[in-house]
């Protein structure tokens, strides 16, 4: 996913969605996954030349990623969606002065509950043994850029560091996410349920745990047929309810969570025993899958009213 906070920002974007040509190439990526150059020229009825320039256009603002793989006498390029959904917050500018923003490394959960298959590692090497959910515990963990576990959760605690006298009236939590399966399949489904201070927030379903490409940071050394990626998800508490990637999820709203700057906010991703699928749970850090970030918050507050007295 992408998440456009300012009009100006999205201009590249919005150049490259305006061509019915690169439309189309969209749509047949859409249906095929992955085409080589050849063949989305052959099925448009355009020149290698010109779509050569479409390419450009959708590469650099990111819609779609080139690889390079092997056939017969040489190398072919192939094109592939590299965005799932696109988010444009049309919020009036002026609404972003009270904003604070912090990031959360993937190791950094201050609580956790994991069953296998699990593990972790960093942008170096797996951190302890594979599927033994004591290495958790292990103080490297902290420099942990994926996680993965079948159920269970994992807790952080977001920093709170908004002024004095301030109340928290919106929360945005981003982050990269999959299920686990054994291995890797694209059809795995789980249901992945977010809590804020104990407050169920809501469930998004996974739809697999991806492997068939290697994520664009995923490093080297990983192994082929592990987690490559994953989807980037916007999770969002404000006064309307919360909200997964613009669709509402549940009512909770954020004045239930009466959260301000005094306030502790745990942060938990769980599997439940009870959901309907039990597919796992997948965080990718900055090392890894396909965005290069790890959990980003960002919360906005406004002045608390101050109390009426009484004459």
């Amino acid at each position: 996913m992408q998440h456009i906070t300012a009009l100006d920002d999205g201009l590249e974007l919005f150049k490259a969605l305006g061509s019915d040509v690169r439309i189309e190439i969209l749509k047949l990526l859409l249906e095929n996954k992955k085409m080589n150059m050849n063949e989305i020229a052959t099925k448009l009825d355009i020149t290698g030349g010109a779509l050569t320039n479409h390419i450009k256009k959708l590469e650099g603002c990111g819609i779609i990623r080139i690889s390079s793989e092997s056939a017969g006498h040489g190398n072919q390029k192939f094109c592939s969606l590299a965005l799932d959904k696109i988010l444009i917050d049309l919020e009036n500018p002026d609404a972003q002065h009270n904003v604070y923003n912090t990031e959360l490394k993937v190791g950094h959960y201050t609580d956790y509950n994991v069953y296998p298959t699990c593990g972790l590692a960093n942008s170096n090497a797996l951190i302890g043994e594979v599927d033994d959910n004591r290495f958790f515990s292990h103080p490297d963990r902290y420099n942990a850029s994926i996680l993965w576990f079948s159920k269970g959760f994992v807790e952080y605690e977001i920093p709170n560091f908004i002024p004095f006298n301030q109340v928290i009236t919106q929360i945005m939590i981003s982050a990269e996410l999959s299920s686990e399966a054994p291995g890797i399949n694209n059809v795995w489904p789980s249901d992945i349920s977010f809590y804020i201070n104990d407050t169920f927030l809501g469930i998004w379903t996974s739809p697999g745990d991806f492997g068939d490409t290697r994520g664009l940071f995923t490093p080297a050394w990983w192994y082929p047929n592990w987690n490559q990626y994953g989807l980037l998800k916007m999770l969002v508490i404000n006064k309307d309810g919360t909200f997964m990637d613009g669709l509402k999820i549940s009512d909770v709203n954020i004045k239930a969570l009466n959260l301000d700057y005094q306030s502790k906010l745990r942060f938990r991703m769980a599997v439940e025993d009870n959901a309907e699928h039990i597919g796992g749970l997948t965080i990718f850090g900055s090392s890894f899958g396909n965005y290069g970030q790890d959990i980003k918050v960002t919360m906005h507050y406004k002045e608390m009213k101050a109390p009426i007295l009484n004459s």
